[in-house]
């Protein structure tokens, strides 16, 4: 009689069904030496125990980092215009946008344009504006992050996504880690400085600076990167985290009305963060961060050298 076998080759081994077995994640030597004392029952749910726990831990550790990495105040993002909306198919080729790590500071501007303007024509004047840089300076695009109108509507400014950090062309020395927020209009001294604009810029600085826990009220550190401004390139500058465009570059812009009004606008932006007002701003250190050099195929104006 003839009896069929298995073909002959080696054997595939089983896992093992008991946990630390052959074909197991082993565990340390000193948890397996400890477990050797037990019943062999007990051992066996000691081992599936232990490597529940430590898979949770695991779990638990990854949460908490993250938990740690999300600043503790923050503001929610206001209603912003896209920038098509004033720009429609009338964009200039230009290069793509910079991108620095986080936005620690606010420049607030003014673009030094009639006052007297009906809120619907806003989208045309923008376009006004960018004409005048990118045509009439040969700017590769508009350089403020944002325009904000007299009744507070925010409009989108330069491309690159208003919810990313973009490198900005509006003071220059200091347009790295920084945002632009040019109000429409006029604003020295004696103008009026109507209150929607002044409660949209607070709300835009709170959620910009909130991205990076920089407090509005507070004091930051930033190193100059050109001459041309107020300080000399290297030179590390205290300003305030909301600042008007003449203190880091020589200008008489935001305008003496819209600069003293500064103060307020911090204040209000820090209670949209949710801050005790009474508290003591924190200081926010950028002098370790490195922010990349501009690229050199960009367009070097006035604003844009940095």
């Amino acid at each position: 009689m003839r009896v069929t076998g298995r073909p002959r080759g080696a054997r595939k081994r089983r896992p093992s069904r008991i946990p630390g077995g052959p074909g197991s994640p082993r565990l340390p030597r000193t948890a397996t030496a400890a477990l050797g004392c037990l019943p062999g029952l007990a051992a066996a749910v000691s081992l599936v125990l232990c490597a529940y726990g430590v898979e949770r831990a695991a779990g638990s550790t990854d949460a908490a980092a993250a938990v740690r990495t999300t600043p503790a105040f923050q503001a929610p993002r206001p209603p912003i215009v896209p920038r098509a909306v004033w720009l429609g198919d009338d964009a200039r080729e230009q290069p793509p946008p910079r991108y620095d790590a986080e936005v620690v500071a606010v420049f607030v501007h003014h673009t030094d344009s009639p006052n007297g303007y009906d809120c619907a024509d806003s989208p045309g004047i923008i376009k006004g504006l960018y004409e005048g840089q990118t045509l009439g300076r040969d700017w590769d695009d508009l350089g403020y992050n944002f325009v904000v109108d007299r009744c507070g509507t925010i409009y989108e400014g330069r491309a690159g996504g208003t919810d990313r950090p973009v490198t900005g062309a509006h003071t220059q020395g200091f347009n790295h880690g920084t945002t632009g927020i040019a109000a429409l209009g006029t604003f020295t001294e004696g103008a009026d400085v109507p209150s929607g604009m002044l409660d949209a810029i607070a709300a835009l600085s709170a959620w910009k600076l909130g991205t990076s826990g920089t407090d509005p009220r507070a004091e930051v550190r930033l190193v100059s990167s050109n001459g041309g401004s107020r300080y000399a390139a290297g030179t590390t500058a205290t300003l305030h985290a909301v600042a008007g465009h003449s203190d880091g570059y020589m200008t008489s812009c935001p305008g003496a009305a819209l600069q003293a009004r500064l103060p307020d606008i911090r204040t209000l932006a820090a209670r949209l963060q949710g801050r005790d007002t009474a508290e003591q701003a924190t200081w926010k250190d950028t002098t370790d961060d490195t922010h990349d050099a501009p690229k050199q195929n960009v367009t070097q104006n006035e604003e844009q050298t940095s």
